[in-house]
């Protein structure tokens, strides 16, 4: 059983969820919703009171661990006053993983200029899921579809601001968590990571940039020092071409659109966002809230089907790496 959490009322998640469970309903993976029960329409909703009694009812319903929101929700146009309730679901689900009662958690988009506005004091879920299930180590964000799987070393900050802060710990750091989340959570005896270069064709011996010798390079270098099979600074316009991509098990990017314009172009409906280095599974859709078609059922689940199955798989792989 997963808790997916409720996201914000006012965007496609409820919709999707709703997609989602007459998708699944047969063949599963299993989750109940965290969240106000009349956010689900067009489907049967059971209200349980627990992931235990969950189950039994999944087949039948969408199990829905009821929550009501202060004020109705209105699709296309979020308020601040849910925002407490938004972050409720994901403390609840959160505190519901640790605790064993589900083997993890799906969060469905928050609107993040909503809850800043609220005084939410992280830049989004990663940052906020360190804290309630943080290990120690910074949370890694991984994007993963059956064809790529990849790991940004900087994500929602300027491209300028980014590079300036690359340096062979940070990506060192990145490419441990990755590793042992490859390990743990998808089953990976031996991961391969594949480093990026930074400049174009990987700074051409120094021509293009001396980031790729003076940064990438010493970070691989510690890498392979250390016993992971890491390979770079690859050139970025060729490591994720169909021919590359066999090669390596993830590809460690040097900033946000270096991984994800390569998987969302390959998988745009099936990519899933990651959290490594948590206590817990933690999956999600790859998209944001989308507000301009909320409500008007056209949203499309898949992303979301996709982060529960893989949940369910990294749960089980979790599970047989620790016995």
């Amino acid at each position: 059983m997963l808790a997916l959490t409720m996201g914000e009322p006012a965007g496609i998640g409820p919709e999707i969820t709703a997609r989602a469970w007459a998708a699944l309903r047969q063949g599963g993976p299993e989750f109940l919703f965290l969240g106000d029960a009349d956010l689900i329409r067009g489907v049967p909703v059971a209200r349980v009171d627990s992931p235990e009694s969950a189950r039994a009812a999944f087949p039948q319903a969408l199990p829905v661990l009821h929550r009501p929101l202060p004020v109705p929700a209105t699709p296309g146009h979020p308020q601040a006053a849910t925002a407490p309730a938004v972050l409720a679901a994901i403390e609840e689900a959160v505190a519901l993983a640790r605790a064993g009662r589900v083997g993890g958690v799906v969060t469905n988009p928050i609107q993040k200029s909503v809850l800043t506005a609220a005084g939410f004091p992280h830049p989004g879920h990663t940052e906020f899921l360190g804290e309630l299930a943080g290990t120690g180590v910074p949370p890694v964000m991984m994007l993963a579809c059956p064809q790529l799987r990849v790991v940004p070393v900087t994500v929602h900050e300027p491209l300028a601001r980014a590079i300036a802060r690359l340096t062979p710990e940070l990506i060192v750091e990145h490419a441990r968590i990755a590793h042992a989340g490859l390990r743990r959570d998808f089953g990976i005896a031996s991961p391969r990571l594949a480093v990026a270069g930074l400049n174009p064709h990987a700074g051409e011996a120094g021509t293009l940039g001396h980031e790729d010798h003076a940064i990438v390079a010493p970070a691989v270098a510690l890498l392979r020092a250390e016993g992971i099979e890491a390979t770079g600074p690859h050139p970025p316009d060729t490591l994720f071409t169909a021919k590359s991509r066999p090669s390596y098990d993830a590809a460690i990017c040097l900033y946000h659109d270096q991984a994800l314009i390569p998987i969302k172009t390959l998988d745009m409906d099936g990519g899933v966002n990651v959290t490594l280095g948590l206590s817990i599974i933690r999956t999600s859709p790859d998209h944001g809230t989308a507000l301009d078609i909320a409500g008007r059922g056209i949203a499309s689940p898949d992303s979301l089907i996709a982060a529960l199955r893989l949940a369910a798989q990294l749960a089980h792989h979790r599970r047989t790496h620790a016995a």
